[in-house]
């Protein structure tokens, strides 16, 4: 077993320099892939069905919308570090599968008492608060499982893979839900959507026992939820990662929730435009990820981590500034782009760079950060009521790049990534041990 921080050399070692999707020739990878793929297209379908069997089962309220999301937010904030200790503690492909039967499971209850014709609305609160329950346990399991499969130097290729494959997802599964539900109906939709999962938990079966690492003497969930804080709090290079990785999160990405505001108030392009304006993320998303997924793993990755987050910055000013809807879409698509370009960067370093033993923790407190998103939305939603949409929008960009460019300077650690992440994918098969460096609090060490 291996040692607590150390990162096992996978059986396919990726070539420097590699290109195009080589990871893809990972036979173990292509089974996560598969599976990960199928599970995204399954969770982002089964949202448009769910709402929409919850709008119909309560007389079309619309706060009952609100009530799911809010059964799935809650306990997933709540759980996630619970959900992190365990990744680091147990077999992950064992916790992903136990995971995904639960979903299944779950899924399938409602599939009954839909088909019986005895489905309430109170069924689907429940299977919610299991779904936000258990995802804080998958999640971070299946993105630390990614380096013990393709290694540190795949980890740019396979995240690019995975983030297209999120981005496809986003746009194509909801969609099609719709148009399956107005060309067959709901029934065979969440049947469907139900099979997907399935194929999603035997795509996963099929790969290789991930070993957690060897831990030197039993400690308490307390104490290990703790330790994962402690880490990254005590970290630089982590710490500041992570920070400027909330930044687009807390500041940027909120103004998906005022698209609505563009396409009706400032274009008058209605509910068809508002589509075209979110497919258009949608398809950004795409193209970002898989364009890094193409390129060889690039050697300088703070400066286009820094030129995607500024081009986001810059992209989605020009966009709140648009006065005609043609030019807001091209901006919404390339500052897509980059925004998805900047998230992979960013969430690869990171996964370079931390040790196995709490690979875990630190995939759970990121996939926590996510829920910023939402969060966020409250004071852009304020300032666009009170000054307008573009004003908001515009602000949040302008503040988003000043604090990137703020980081930029007074952090040595983080103009230090190219080296710390170099370092990192030389040691594959070597112990990982957290940043040395600079004593928290002192200077230089933000």
């Amino acid at each position: 077993m291996a040692d607590a921080g150390q990162v096992k050399s996978p059986a396919f070692e990726l070539e420097p320099g590699a290109t195009g999707f080589a990871v893809m020739r990972n036979r173990q990878f292509r089974w996560l892939y598969i599976s990960n793929t199928a599970f995204f297209f399954a969770m982002n379908g089964q949202m448009i069905v769910r709402s929409y069997l919850a709008f119909d089962i309560t007389n079309r309220n619309a706060f009952a919308l609100g009530l799911i999301n809010l059964a799935v937010a809650i306990p997933m904030l709540i759980v996630s570090p619970f959900g992190g200790v365990v990744a680091d503690r147990v077999e992950k492909r064992r916790l992903i599968l136990i995971g995904q039967a639960v979903l299944v499971l779950n899924e399938l209850a409602v599939l009954v008492l839909l088909l019986a014709g005895a489905l309430e609305f109170w069924h689907l609160f429940v299977v919610v608060f299991v779904m936000g329950c258990t995802f804080p346990f998958v999640m971070p399991a299946r993105q630390a499982i990614v380096v013990s499969i393709v290694g540190r130097r795949g980890l740019g290729n396979a995240m690019a893979l995975q983030m297209g494959a999120m981005n496809a997802a986003r746009v194509v599964a909801p969609a099609l839900a719709g148009f399956l539900i107005w060309i067959v109906d709901v029934k065979v939709t969440y049947a469907a959507a139900v099979a997907v999962y399935g194929i999603a938990l035997a795509a996963m079966s099929r790969i290789d026992r991930s070993p957690p690492p060897e831990r030197e003497r039993p400690t308490s969930v307390y104490h290990d939820i703790l330790e994962g804080f402690r880490y990254v709090a005590g970290d630089p290079p982590v710490r500041v990662l992570m920070l400027i990785g909330i930044l687009p999160m807390l500041l940027a990405m909120p103004f998906q929730a005022l698209l609505v505001v563009f396409a009706v108030d400032v274009w008058d392009v209605g509910s068809r435009g508002l589509g075209v304006l979110q497919g258009a993320a949608g398809l950004g998303g795409m193209a970002g990820a898989f364009f890094l997924a193409w390129r060889a793993e690039p050697e300088r990755k703070l400066r286009l981590m820094m030129a995607s987050l500024l081009g986001f910055g810059s992209s989605l000013f020009l966009f709140a500034l648009s006065p005609w809807f043609a030019l807001g879409l091209l901006m919404v698509l390339i500052a897509d782009v980059f925004a998805s370009i900047f998230q992979t960067v960013n969430n690869t370093i990171i996964q370079m760079v931390i040790p196995d033993a709490v690979r875990g923790r630190v995939m759970s407190l990121m996939m926590m950060t996510f829920g910023l998103t939402p969060l966020g939305t409250v004071p852009i939603s304020a300032l666009a009521q009170k000054w307008g949409a573009p004003f908001a929008v515009g602000a949040a960009a302008l503040v988003m790049l000043a604090l990137s460019l703020l980081i930029y300077a007074l952090s040595r650690s983080f103009r230090d990534v190219d080296r710390i992440s170099r370092e990192a994918a030389l040691s594959e098969g070597e112990p990982m041990m957290p940043s040395p460096a600079t004593p928290v609090g002192a200077p230089g060490s933000m």
